[in-house]
């Protein structure tokens, strides 16, 4: 059975020449189409992002409690 193919949307940018290099590079030392680069990146930025996010949010949430390192260690050790 082929492979379903997906539709996606079209992203356009104007990347600095700093970051045009960079890619260029990429392309080289990989031996990967720009696409591929440029997806991979991307997808593992907003992957961190979305974890950043939800580290800030939690920690400027006054409701959700801090533990201390000791006190995580107990619940670690108790959930055994």
């Amino acid at each position: 059975m082929a492979a379903k193919k997906t539709k996606s949307d079209l992203v356009v940018f104007r990347p600095t020449k700093e970051i045009t290099q960079m890619l260029k590079d990429a392309v080289k030392a990989t031996d990967r189409p720009k696409s591929y680069i440029i997806k991979k990146a991307l997808e593992m930025y907003l992957e961190d992002y979305t974890d950043y996010q939800i580290a800030v949010d939690r920690f400027n949430d006054p409701s959700d409690k801090i533990i201390t390192w000791k006190e995580m260690e107990s619940r670690l050790k108790n959930a055994k």
